[in-house]
């Protein structure tokens, strides 16, 4: 059973082993090996081949005949074909020899072809390396030129693009490493330029606010001429451009790119336009700087460190030279300097995306605000000069109109004018004092003669006086006043110009300044023009006679108030009857000068009459008095009636304060009266004076006698009845009662309205009556035997008793 098997299995094999291509029969034969049978196998093996080579010997035998005709064929073609190969040979030498040419010629177009791809090659690769290297060309030109931003442009698009497709080249690896290096060198060297830029506009910042201030100036008053030229077309608005335009105009200009980076837009400004002072400054090195630290990622950092130096570089600029007050040139330079600033920072703020921002630029101009006006405070307080001062303030107005022309609040600076106008108020006072003192000093206070029409028409356009009498009279003639009338006048109107240059430009209303001029005015005629007449009227060298024309003067000067109310009307367009408008104390000052001046007349007929009372030498003791008046007193009552003579030429009806024509000298004739009246009592009653003889009071009683001739011939007309007569009312009195001896109606009558001796003072009587006393006890030395004199002392003392007593009982 088992060999059938085997025998199956060997045929099965032996099958496979004729079927199966002999790349597939190791396995077959592998399975021989690996059975017991292999022996048995190759048995059935060799029988198998035996039979395959019985047929094939059986096939042969069947078709020899067949191949032996067909050996036999081929002999005979064996002939034809030794010709045919030698005609082969042939032709292929023939061949050989025809086709060595196409060999040379197919190796050049071998050749050509390899060039032909290498060039192909060749040129590929150089198309993706020429964009690089004439980048980087280009590159260095711009390095050259200077011109960074584009530069670092062109480095960026060579990073990012260029490179990568350029292939790995050296040159390639060169660049690469350069990049970075390359990008530093920008950075630094476009620092660089910002330096130099910030120190150049640091130095020719003033030149750039003193094109910017003309600027200004040229368009403020071309503005106004436009103003007072068009001023029916209220519908018009007038365009106010400053320097460089508007702020919207300033926004669209120098758009921010490379192209105008350095070059300031003024194209947009008017024709005709001056151009503005950023024209002076190139700001392509900030603009570049800008763009390159923005490419570069760090623009914060440029911000700020711009923002930083500009800073320190405002506190350089707002710190003033200590003597900037001395010149007005110092202040302009200081001004200067300011408005060139802000024209940089401001140009910066509208040509600029955040570089610098609106707070940022308000921030530094409330620092100069506060600083500039700090140290203008400071600087204006040293100086004395008006013109300066006025200087000055139309330099500040200037100052803040440029600025403002620029949106820079400048409401603080016209604060501060108003300020130092009380200064420049204060100083034009000082100065109007000395000329006030000079043409005072230098008049000679005597009425100005006229010789013609010609000169009378000049004094009365500097003055405005008016009298029709005085004009009928022929030249030459004689005007009123003194010279310093018309020069006061006209310094006042000086003074009045001096307050309306300073308040112009100050944008005030034609109100605001007019009660400006007043008010200062009125310093100016209270305080200072006051002082000054009161120092002419209390010179030690003023006789009466200049009193006299002062008082004339004043008078005159007080009528011309109304015409310096309608001047200043005139000037400031302002009604002189408005509501609430200041007035002048013009009639106030020249008054208190008159009555001042009036005083001073008074007291100096009082210190004459004092000096020639010095001179008085009565002899108390005389026992019989003369017949006729003390010299001294002669002389004084001639003095005073040649004094009063001159009061004559005193205005009398026209003014308010003399009602009465003569009032004046009426008041000086009974001022005097009083005084000496006075100061005989009180000579006559001096400590020094111990006794009094009767002879003496009769020598005295003649005096006083003199004293009411005087008076009672009127010296100054005016006078009612005896008035002046009642200065000399006490001494008379006295003189009688002593003289009449007259001391029982005295004693009787005192105390009542009717009494005889009213006036008569019981101490004065009495004081009198103890100096006779002591006389007659010395007489009574040598003569105590004679009975009258006896009782004449027994009734000096029954008087002295009584009027003690009566002395008592009124003080009890």
């Amino acid at each position: 059973m088992a060999s059938a098997e085997t025998a199956a299995e060997h045929e099965r094999i032996l099958r496979e082993i004729e079927s199966t291509d002999t790349n597939c029969i190791g396995p077959t034969l592998r399975s021989v090996y690996d059975g017991q049978e292999h022996g048995l196998f190759m048995d059935k093996l060799e029988g198998r081949i035996r039979n395959h080579d019985r047929e094939i010997e059986k096939m042969c035998n069947h078709h020899f005949q067949g191949f032996v005709d067909s050996i036999t064929e081929l002999l005979k073609v064996r002939g034809e074909a030794q010709k045919l190969k030698c005609q082969v040979t042939e032709t292929n030498q023939k061949l050989q020899n025809d086709g060595k040419e196409l060999l040379t010629s197919m190796d050049e177009l071998r050749q050509c072809r390899l060039q032909q791809r290498n060039i192909a090659t060749t040129v590929d690769k150089l198309t993706h390396c020429l964009p690089v290297l004439e980048m980087y060309s280009k590159l260095q030109e711009q390095m050259k030129a200077k011109r960074y931003y584009p530069a670092l442009r062109t480095l960026e698009q060579l990073e990012e693009s260029c490179l990568p497709q350029a292939g790995s080249y050296r040159f390639s690896a060169i660049m690469a490493e350069n990049i970075s290096r390359l990008r530093t060198l920008i950075r630094d060297v476009s620092m660089s330029d910002l330096k130099d830029f910030l120190e150049s506009i640091r130095k020719h910042s003033d030149k750039i606010g003193e094109t910017a201030m003309k600027q200004a100036q040229v368009q403020i008053a071309r503005d106004n001429a436009v103003t007072s030229q068009q001023r029916s077309a209220s519908g018009r608005r007038i365009r106010k451009e400053v320097c460089s335009g508007t702020e919207v105009d300033r926004k669209e200009s120098n758009p921010f790119s490379e192209k105008d980076s350095g070059i300031l837009d003024v194209e947009d400004e008017e024709e005709n336009e001056i151009p503005g002072a950023q024209d002076l400054v190139d700001f392509s090195p900030v603009y570049r700087c800008l763009h390159i630290y923005t490419a570069l990622g760090a623009r914060d950092t440029f911000e700020n460190y711009y923002r930083k130096q500009r800073r320190k570089q405002a506190r350089l600029v707002l710190q003033p030279h200590s003597n900037m007050h001395e010149t007005l040139e110092g202040y302009r330079h200081y001004f200067n300097q300011i408005v060139g600033f802000f024209v940089v920072e401001d140009h910066i703020l509208h040509t600029t995306q955040g570089l610098v921002n609106r707070a940022y630029v308000e921030e530094l101009w409330e620092l100069a605000l506060s600083k500039t006006i700090a140290a203008l405070r400071t600087h204006s307080s040293y100086c004395t000069d008006p013109d300066l001062i006025l200087d000055l303030k139309n330099l500040i107005v200037l100052f803040a109109d440029t600025l403002q022309g620029y949106g820079f609040p400048v409401n603080q600076l016209f604060d501060m004018l108003l300020e130092m106008r009380d200064q420049y108020g204060e100083i034009l006072l000082k100065k109007w004092n000395q000329s006030f003192r000079q043409i005072l000093d230098q008049d000679n206070y005597s009425p100005i003669p006229v010789a013609s029409p010609e000169e009378y028409q000049r004094i009365t356009g500097q003055f405005p006086f008016q009298d029709p009498e005085l004009d009928k009279m022929h030249f030459p003639k004689k005007l009123p006043f003194s010279e310093f009338v018309p020069k006061v006048y006209s310094q006042l109107k000086e003074f009045i110009y001096a307050c309306l240059k300073y308040s112009e430009d100050l944008h005030l209303s034609s109100t605001e300044i007019d009660d400006m001029i007043r008010k200062s005015t009125n310093l100016l005629l209270t305080r200072t023009l006051s002082h000054c007449l009161q120092y002419a009227i209390k010179k030690k060298n003023v006789g009466l006679a200049e009193l006299v024309q002062i008082i004339v003067n004043t008078t005159h000067l007080e009528q011309s108030c109304h015409y310096l109310e309608e001047f200043i009307s005139n000037i400031t367009n302002v009604p002189p009857d408005t509501i609430n408008a200041t007035k002048l104390y013009g009639t106030s000052t020249f008054k208190d000068a008159r009555h001042a001046a009036e005083e001073e007349i008074y007291t100096n007929l009082n210190q004459k009459i004092d000096q020639f009372l010095q001179l008085a030498d009565y002899d108390w003791m005389a026992a019989q008095g003369g017949g006729q008046a003390s010299d001294y007193l002669s002389d004084l009552i001639a003095f005073l009636c040649s004094t009063f003579a001159v009061f004559t030429h005193l205005p009398g009806n026209a003014i308010e304060h003399a009602v009465l024509p003569g009032k004046v000298a009426q008041t000086a004739c009974m001022s005097a009266c009083k005084h000496l009246s006075t100061s005989l009592l009180q000579l006559l009653l001096e400590a020094d004076v111990r006794q009094v003889s009767m002879g003496a009071l009769q020598q005295f009683n003649v005096d006083v006698k003199e004293c009411e001739r005087f008076a009672r011939a009127g010296p100054v007309p005016g006078f009612q009845g005896d008035t002046l007569l009642l200065a000399f009312i006490d001494l008379r009195q006295l003189l009688d009662l002593f003289t009449q001896w007259d001391w029982s109606t005295y004693l009787a009558d005192y105390g009542r309205p009717t009494c005889k001796y009213l006036r008569v003072n019981p101490h004065t009587a009495l004081a009198l009556l103890e100096k006779m006393k002591d006389n007659s006890r010395k007489n009574n030395v040598f003569a105590q035997f004679r009975k009258n004199e006896r009782d004449k002392q027994k009734l000096i003392d029954t008087v002295v008793k009584q009027l003690r007593n009566l002395i008592a009982s009124n003080q009890a």
